[in-house]
């Protein structure tokens, strides 16, 4: 049995006040904000019975707020990246702000991630609800979009749905930074992934997808089976990973499957993401610079954590060769992600 509560976590923002939403089952602890329905806090144990939080994030209300790198949060409209923050849809050209070199990133200057969501209990979890207006950062159409957090044993269910007044393109994620030693712990060079994926998105300079979808046979970015990171990390061109695994072909049915796993040798702990997202973004932390001071005055550094976010592929609005991203009126936009803590 999953025990619920919530309670104010923070005043004074121009939205409105921020509430903290605590799952508890035996296993795993889960905290979630009305803030970008952020999840704040996963604490999981260890193979030595200690409960650990493996999830970065900060203190107080005023750094989320001013967050720059979607700590834990629920990314949207589009989460990733649109070349140059331009599309076309039904003949009719839409032009975002760009905020990440040339490109628009996880749903422009305020995206979902800086919305006060509306949170109602549900069994063994919470639903954050929220509305984003037609034009909302240049996207067509109002959106009515919903979270769902369940937490049953070990497992975290994340269940997205949207509606939409005018077809728009949508690609909700949630962007948690993992670390399986615990959120201050240096780096992840100590972990094992893998990622059940058979072909990966090459980028261009600005981590655009170039269209090409390329096998991951004989290249680094072959993780079918488990790979130690600090070691693979020097085989991959750039700073690290931040590519899009393809999970599903386009035009595959809508299905859960198994996405990742990820092992932390020294405290046994195991997190394992299966998804019905035809892909999923491994990021391996490449920007964070230790500028950022996190829960406990940590200090986050390149490479101190992974992100796997679930997702359809990066541009895929004007890439036709990749999964339909388009979200037509009458239609119910509906993906779920698990998310499952154990110990070995």
């Amino acid at each position: 049995m999953t025990q619920i509560s919530h309670q104010r976590w923070g005043e004074g923002f121009a939205q409105g006040s921020v509430d903290l939403w605590v799952l508890q089952s035996s296993q795993v602890r889960v905290e979630v904000l009305t803030l970008g329905a952020i999840i704040r806090s996963v604490k999981s144990r260890g193979k030595d019975g200690q409960m650990e939080d493996i999830v970065l994030g900060y203190d107080d209300l005023e750094a989320y707020v001013s967050d720059k790198r979607y700590l834990g949060a629920t990314v949207g409209r589009v989460a990733n990246r649109i070349a140059k923050g331009h599309f076309v849809v039904e003949g009719k050209d839409y032009q975002l702000d760009v905020n990440n070199g040339p490109n628009a990133l996880h749903g422009g200057l305020h995206g979902f991630n800086k919305a006060i969501w509306f949170a109602t209990a549900l069994e063994n979890g919470v639903q954050l609800q929220m509305t984003s207006p037609d034009g909302d950062q240049g996207y067509p159409g109002e959106v009515q979009v919903s979270v769902s957090y369940k937490l049953e044993g070990d497992t975290l269910t994340a269940e997205y749905q949207a509606r939409s007044t005018k077809t728009t393109p949508i690609n909700l994620t949630n962007h948690s930074y993992f670390n399986l030693a615990g959120q201050g712990a240096a780096d992840i060079y100590d972990h094992e992934v893998s990622i059940s994926a058979e072909s990966y998105l090459p980028v261009d300079d600005t981590s655009i997808p170039t269209g090409e979808i390329r096998g991951v046979e004989g290249t680094p970015f072959d993780l079918r089976k488990p790979v130690l990171i600090g070691p693979r990390l020097q085989e991959v061109p750039g700073l690290g990973f931040d590519h899009n695994f393809c999970l599903s072909s386009p035009g595959e049915a809508w299905a859960e499957r198994h996405a990742a796993r990820v092992y932390h040798p020294a405290s046994g702990r195991v997190l394992e993401v299966s998804t019905s997202q035809p892909g999923v973004q491994f990021y391996t932390a490449n920007f964070l610079d230790g500028s950022i001071t996190g829960k406990g005055g940590a200090r986050y550094m390149q490479h101190c954590s992974f992100c796997l976010e679930t997702q359809n592929w990066p541009d895929a609005v004007n890439q036709p060769s990749f999964p339909d991203c388009l979200l037509h009126p009458g239609e119910d936009y509906r993906h779920v992600t698990r998310f499952t803590f154990t110990t070995v």
